[in-house]
């Protein structure tokens, strides 16, 4: 195991995690059929995202939250899916990852799930 401490150990939990996700059957359907993600764009972005989260670099320029709300629309992103999300990050990073970036990096997870899930569940009941 080592230390989460680079863009490209960054690289590696987001590439590995999304091979997760697009074989999950909970939540792989949302990236493969109804966003049909193009994955050349979006990892850089994922890349840059969690490496402004963790490192500080400001490399993410972007409202995720934003980009949620279109998919909530066309299908609901529910409570169990982003808990499945959750669970594939964790298991990815405890995979791969240790140390206080790591942690830090599950902390986060869970905030942006709790908020995500709690957002998309009340743009449901407008």
């Amino acid at each position: 195991m080592k230390k989460l401490e680079s863009r490209e150990d960054i690289e590696l939990l987001v590439n590995s995690f999304y091979e997760k996700v697009v074989k999950d059957e909970t939540i792989g359907f949302f990236f493969k059929e109804i966003m049909k993600v193009d994955w050349e764009q979006h990892l850089p972005k994922m890349y840059s995202f969690w490496e402004t989260i963790l490192f500080g670099q400001m490399s993410y320029k972007g409202n995720p939250m934003q980009k949620h709300f279109p998919i909530n629309e066309i299908q609901p992103l529910e409570k169990h899916h982003f808990e499945r999300w959750l669970a594939l990050w964790k298991l990815t990073i405890e995979e791969n990852f240790t140390g206080e970036n790591a942690s830090m990096a599950i902390t986060k997870s869970e905030n942006i799930a709790n908020l995500m899930s709690y957002k998309m569940e009340m743009a449901r009941k407008k």
